[in-house]
């Protein structure tokens, strides 16, 4: 007897359906299983999971003959995800399970030896492929239940066990598709970050990280140890507008495909800010590797990817950065894959100004030779320093700084406002297209729009021409200074660029004038 059971697998972000076929050929002296359709070792290992788990579920496994086609055959299926479709598959070709209505649900789940389900990755990305097919619903696990339910116009069927999936769709249980509250979950975030003016001093730093959020800018601290970057870089959280559900979902379908174990939160409600250690490997920042998982550059994706002890990354590492900087995804191709990742994030990174890290720092000798910061510095290459939009100098703090008890500069909520409302105006300048991608930010205008809402006057004309004979600027760093005083001037509620904001914008190009 055939049998046919939809279901799903995971490629990048998005999942393709798989159709799963098994024809049952009973009677007779063998009992053999063969799946077909390019499955994994983990696919391949579903027969004993799926063994147990149907006798411990009070089924029989199907004697005889069975061939288990995944269709398409020519992609290649990972994962335990289809652990459940199989068996309910060989129930229904063995006629222990009426199969009238498997054809309306995608199914999803890992099988326990007890018949019990774990948690898939991808569930997220599978609820959305069963809607694009017009299929009533997901069958899937529990624990999956909050993640997928946020998608609108499919069913979602929590099940904890392939005894109750089974029940269900012969309709001796009844089960009631299971809907996140979405608006519960943007409600109860709080950003759980310590407040800006607890960080003493350094009010210019606080000036271009608020010029960072407010236009989307990536941004490099330089400074010697102790002067706060790391304090500093783990307040921008805060002062960034809360995310939209567009970009919540976005978000919640990278971390969707990750390993189970990884992930904690069923939809990503509050910016990501991952700062990964200076050991990290270029899979690890990049993406890829065996088998395709997404890297920091997109778990970074809507927030914050910040990058202690800059020259201390491996080259390669920082190298790949370039490409997911300038459009807003990373492309990883293998001999056995091709996936695309979105990675639309903010570049915040810290370094030391040499070696021992006292270069600048007047109560300190440096011990570094001219060689040893030329070596130092020569991590990084020009074209990265390209694409980071501000660079600012964080200096030594005075005795008065440290020991002042009083609040430093404005707090995370003010600061918060001035973003937010320079933000808004970008939304508006826009035009209704805050959505086009490349679009929505100061730091993301494209060549045409940049032209476009970046018009000078002569005296801003005259001083930026100086500022780039002075400085050997290149190209990309003239649109840089343009996108920065794009965003100053949308700060100071202003349509026209003048040229304190291009001389602003100026000074944030600090190691052009050292480095480049």
């Amino acid at each position: 007897m055939l049998a046919r059971v939809q279901s799903a697998a995971v490629l990048g972000i998005d999942a393709f359906p798989v159709a799963i076929e098994v024809d049952n050929c009973g009677g007779g002296t063998m009992n053999k299983t063969i799946m077909v359709g390019l499955p994994d070792g983990a696919v391949k290992e579903s027969d004993f999971r799926v063994h147990s788990a149907l006798r411990n579920s009070g089924f029989r496994y199907p004697r005889g003959y069975n061939l288990i086609n995944l269709a398409p055959a020519d992609v290649r299926k990972e994962g335990s995800a289809l652990d459940l479709p199989i068996a309910l598959g060989l129930l229904a070709a063995s006629a222990q399970l009426d199969g009238q209505s498997l054809s309306r649900y995608t199914m999803v789940g890992e099988l326990a030896l007890d018949g019990s389900l774990r948690p898939v990755a991808g569930a997220l990305a599978m609820a959305i492929c069963a809607r694009d097919q017009g299929l009533q619903g997901i069958i899937l696990p529990a624990v999956n239940a909050d993640e997928a339910g946020v998608v609108q116009g499919c069913d979602v069927i929590p099940v904890n066990s392939l005894e109750q999936a089974a029940a269900f769709l012969v309709g001796d249980e009844e089960i009631r598709p299971h809907r996140t509250e979405v608006d519960a979950l943007f409600q109860a975030a709080h950003l759980r970050v310590p407040d800006f003016d607890e960080v003493k001093g350094q009010g210019h730093v606080k000036r271009a990280l608020t010029v960072a959020a407010a236009g989307a800018h990536n941004i490099l601290m330089v400074g010697p140890p102790g002067t706060g970057k790391t304090m500093l870089a783990s307040r921008l959280p805060g002062i960034l507008p809360p995310m939209s559900f567009d970009e919540s979902l976005e978000t919640t379908r990278v971390y969707s495909v990750c390993p189970v174990e990884q992930r904690k939160d069923s939809l990503i409600v509050t910016r990501p800010f991952r700062s990964p250690h200076h050991t990290s490997t270029t899979v690890s920042i990049a993406g890829g590797g065996q088998q395709a998982h997404p890297g920091e550059v997109s778990l970074a994706h809507n927030g914050i990817l910040f990058l202690d002890e800059l020259p201390e990354f491996n080259r390669a590492a920082l190298e790949v950065l370039r490409q997911p900087l300038e459009d807003g995804q990373v492309h990883i191709r293998r001999a056995n894959y091709s996936v695309t990742y979105p990675s639309r994030f903010m570049l915040v990174v810290a370094m030391n100004p040499c070696p021992c890290g006292s270069r600048t720092d007047p109560r300190r000798r440096c011990r570094c030779s001219t060689g040893d910061v030329q070596r130092y510095m020569g991590r990084l290459s020009g074209p990265l320093l390209d694409r980071i939009d501000i660079h600012v100098d964080v200096p030594a703090l005075s005795f008065d700084e440290l020991t002042d008890t009083r609040s430093s500069g404005p707090s995370t909520e003010e600061v918060r406002a001035q973003v937010l409302a320079a933000r808004e105006r970008q939304h508006a300048r826009a035009n209704g297209k805050k959505g086009k991608k490349g679009n929505r930010y100061n730091a993301h205008l494209d060549t045409k729009t940049l032209r476009k809402y970046c018009v000078l006057n002569e005296a801003s004309k005259s001083l930026l021409k100086t500022a780039l004979n002075t400085l050997g600027l290149s190209a990309r760093a003239y649109d840089k200074i343009l996108r920065i005083a794009r965003t100053l001037a949308d700060l100071e509620d202003l349509e026209d660029i003048s040229e304190h904001h291009i001389a602003e914008a100026v000074q944030y190009r600090s190691l052009d004038k050292t480095m480049l």
